[in-house]
């Protein structure tokens, strides 16, 4: 008998969804839609925020007869999911562009706002204009918004094609927020878009000779850490080789890649992937048979982002074909100020209704799947004994309910590595 005291426990949930029991890295095909749940269970959470044990009460009552816990909620009538992970987010930025959906509305698309100096263009000046501490003002109340709607990890990318001292300064911004917010936060330096006053060639060769090195330099320093290195492969933007190159001095650099690609038109970017060690393809709306071929086989998580090409009328990415071809498939929101779509539930009943996912498969993308295409699975994303205890716990006996309920979503409690960090 265990004599603890452990942190938390918490008692009589309707279902527990641990979505995968055997430690596996993602889940693909038809395991995408067999995930496991334990019924008229509770959990224990240790003093370092892991999960100690699942099981029911008489599995307890024997193990842990002797134990005692610094909090207890009763879960009864609810039922308990992982925290979601949110893997493509741009989070850092200023300016209002509600005056672009009414452009959009009228048919006005993505690169055509663009050239005319709206999109990425529009946050690049605003965001210049800003300082460090009213970029971190702007970004701590989207971080209370993700976690009110059940993300409880988000990667966070710097970028708009700007100036070395704006792109060191947006990751510092991410940085700051790391120890102000409770929500988990991993930061990816992103090369995005071209300035109005350079070629393509023009700022490849300034990010590869000048920015790259500040970069680096001030994470070792410790005044940033970016984990991931990040491009938008796109016609008229970035091309293949100009990814390749990037991506391929961050990588000896230790930055992971981790890109946009195939969003707009086909850039092979499956195939760069595999050529540069790329963990995930983020978008992929335009990925061939061959791509898919290629994400199964090298087992490179695809990323996609329905609130984006809903907003933008794009087709959804083949999301069922990549899932039939056993690709990994996660789901993000892709929050950004073209998009501001904080809610991973959101994302989720869009990615059924339009990707045509079940409600099993769009959980898997959004934890489990996700986690892995941080390369993070091994602390996240299930809710496995040894596993950081981020959970969401939902108003309902019945787990789907965080799907199909559109607009307010059923959040009773999110917690984090076993701290209640929102509720109700």
């Amino acid at each position: 008998m265990t004599e603890f005291t452990f942190k938390t426990i918490i008692r009589n949930a309707a279902q527990i969804v641990t979505v995968c029991e055997n430690s596996e890295k993602f889940l693909t095909g038809t395991k995408m839609d067999a995930i496991t749940i334990q019924k008229k269970s509770s959990i224990i959470i240790n003093n370092k925020g892991l999960i100690e044990f699942i099981g029911k009460d008489t599995e307890i009552n024997e193990k842990y007869s002797k134990a005692t816990f610094e909090n207890e909620i009763d879960a009864k009538g609810k039922s308990i999911i992982p925290g979601f992970i949110d893997s493509h987010t741009h989070p850092v930025w200023s300016g209002d562009r509600t005056f672009e959906f009414a452009l959009k509305l009228k048919g006005a698309t993505y690169m055509q706002i663009h050239k005319q100096g709206g999109g990425i263009g529009f946050s690049v000046k605003n965001t210049q204009q800003s300082t460090e501490e009213e970029l971190v003002d702007l970004l701590i109340p989207r971080l209370d918004r993700m976690v009110k709607t059940g993300t409880t990890l988000v990667e966070a990318k710097s970028g708009y094609g700007l100036d070395t001292e704006t792109e060191i300064r947006m990751l510092k911004v991410i940085e700051q927020a790391k120890k102000k917010h409770p929500i988990g936060i991993l930061s990816t330096y992103l090369v995005h878009s071209v300035p109005k006053n350079k070629t393509s060639d023009e700022y490849t060769k300034e990010v590869l000779e000048e920015q790259m090195v500040e970069v680096i330099k001030s994470k070792k320093n410790g005044e940033i850490s970016p984990e991931y290195i990040d491009i938008f492969c796109e016609t008229g933007v970035f091309d293949y080789e100009q990814s390749k190159k990037i991506m391929e001095l961050g990588a000896s650099n230790g930055l992971i890649p981790n890109f946009h690609g195939d969003e707009l038109t086909n850039m092979k970017s499956p195939k760069l992937a595999r050529e540069v060690g790329a963990i995930a393809i983020s978008h992929l709306e335009k990925v061939d048979e061959e791509g898919i071929q290629i994400l199964a086989e090298t087992q490179t998580a695809a990323v996609v982002l329905p609130t984006t090409a809903y907003i933008l009328r794009l087709e959804q990415a083949p999301i069922r074909k990549m899932i039939q071809e056993n690709v990994p498939v996660a789901i993000a929101t892709d929050y950004n100020p073209n998009a501001p779509c904080t809610s991973m539930p959101l994302t989720m009943h869009m990615a059924c209704v339009s990707g045509r996912m079940t409600m099993n498969e769009a959980l898997v993308a959004s934890t489990i799947n996700a986690a892995y295409s941080l390369r993070k699975h091994e602390m996240y994303g299930s809710l496995e004994v040894g596993k950081f205890a981020d959970l969401v716990i939902v108003d309902s006996e019945v787990w789907e309910h965080i799907i199909y309920q559109l607009g307010e979503h059923p959040i009773w409690k999110v917690i984090k590595k076993g701290n209640v960090i929102f509720e109700k």
